[in-house]
């Protein structure tokens, strides 16, 4: 058999490392982009020891996320800065192996890039649907802005408002809102106080500060609103909301007001999530990875991680001449169960956080208090003690 080709739709994080997977597993590889440039948009991403792991898997080790791992406490907080909860960086290394790293998005994004050969991700190509139907034999015909592709396979990481996902399920009742907003920004960070992760959740509102791996900070905050709901003012409207808060949370927010170098600035957004669960993660010989296929709420922050994942996993199985409709067949069985459980997981956490009357939020807060962190540990087990399926030798 000759080398197969495989066409990835989408060269955000899932795809990106989709395509690294499948191309050291022996495949020819196109990745297909819309947009003109390959962009880390987003600000942070904290690449937690499951996403860690599976970038190892397919050589991409500790030394490209080269800086300092996340230190000190890392926990919840209440606005005028008590500890609900908290766990040393130091517990959760010995716990689940590889410490925690953020980094920029544009980084994970160049990283994953530079892993590829020349010429795989083609810019600018728009794919507008496939056909998998019998009179294709063999393989699928992938219609793009610039031309048909044909391929032995189709990864489809083509984000939250996936065009393929909405042409395998066309009854899927899509996305819905999760009844929150939230800003996202990366600040210097020389100077800057905040050196150590924390959120913060007050009432419907939560406030997140995170360094990144090359100094810099990474906040982000959310708001319990409907969508839609634009501020005139972003800066003025984090100032409104959170200037009262407990420190450093006041000078961030002013260094935020002074000068911010990221040039997309502050970036604001709905969150969505899919309404409910797709019934596979593919059809014949296509298979739906990342927000495509499980779009969740950013709450336990593995949306990326799980993108990461899937990647692994949908590359091992479709390694040594497997069937591609048997291989992803298996690809849904083993990433199913799991990406729903915690897109479930992270909803749950959302509707805590948005809980805004005075007596409902004291009894959260209370309960966050009273739980053992043996219990929140085992919790986690599940989701950052996942291993990868080895890599190619």
């Amino acid at each position: 058999m000759g080398v197969r080709h495989a066409v990835v739709v989408g060269g955000g994080i899932g795809g990106l490392a989709a395509a690294v997977a499948l191309n050291r597993r022996g495949w020819r590889v196109t990745v297909c982009e819309r947009a003109p440039v390959l962009t880390g948009i987003g600000a942070g991403i904290v690449l937690a020891p499951n996403a860690l792991r599976a970038l190892d898997s397919i050589g991409l080790g500790p030394d490209v996320w080269a800086g300092n791992a996340l230190l000190g406490p890392v926990g919840l907080r209440t606005p005028d800065g008590t500890w609900l909860s908290r766990t040393g960086a130091g517990a959760m290394a010995s716990r689940y192996g590889p410490p925690a790293r953020a980094v920029h998005r544009g980084s994970l994004i160049d990283a994953l890039a530079a892993a590829l050969p020349p010429g795989v991700v083609r810019l600018g190509v728009a794919v507008t649907g496939v056909d998998d139907t019998g009179d294709t034999g063999d393989t699928v015909v992938v219609r793009t802005s610039a031309g048909n592709l044909r391929a032995d396979v189709v990864v489809a990481a083509d984000g939250m408002r996936s065009v393929l996902r909405g042409q395998l399920f066309p009854r899927h009742p899509g996305l819905r809102h999760a009844g929150e907003a939230g800003w996202r920004a990366v600040l210097p960070g020389v100077g800057a106080p905040g050196r150590s992760a924390a959120e913060t959740w007050g009432r419907g509102e939560r406030f997140g500060i995170v360094p990144l791996v090359d100094g810099r900070i990474y906040v982000y905050a959310t708001a319990a609103v409907g969508p839609g709901t634009k501020p005139a003012d972003h800066h003025a409207e984090l100032i409104r909301r959170f200037g009262a808060w407990h420190d450093p949370i006041p000078a961030l927010l002013d260094r935020l007001g002074r000068r911010n170098p990221d040039p997309v600035g502050v970036l604001h957004h709905d969150f969505y999530e899919l309404a409910s669960p797709l019934p596979r993660f593919h059809s014949g010989r296509v298979a739906l990875l990342g927000d495509a296929a499980h779009a969740m709420t950013p709450n336990m922050g593995q949306g990326g991680c799980q993108a990461i994942e899937d990647a692994v996993v949908v590359a091992h199985l479709l390694a040594d001449d497997a069937d591609v409709p048997a291989a992803l067949a298996a690809y849904t069985k083993a990433r199913h169960r799991r990406t729903t459980r915690i897109s479930s997981r992270s909803r749950r956490i959302g509707e805590l956080a948005r809980l805004s009357h005075p007596l409902a939020v004291s009894a959260r807060n209370l309960a966050v208090r009273a739980t053992p962190s043996a219990v929140t540990s085992r919790t986690l087990d599940t989701v950052l003690g996942w291993q990868p399926p080895p890599g190619p030798e």
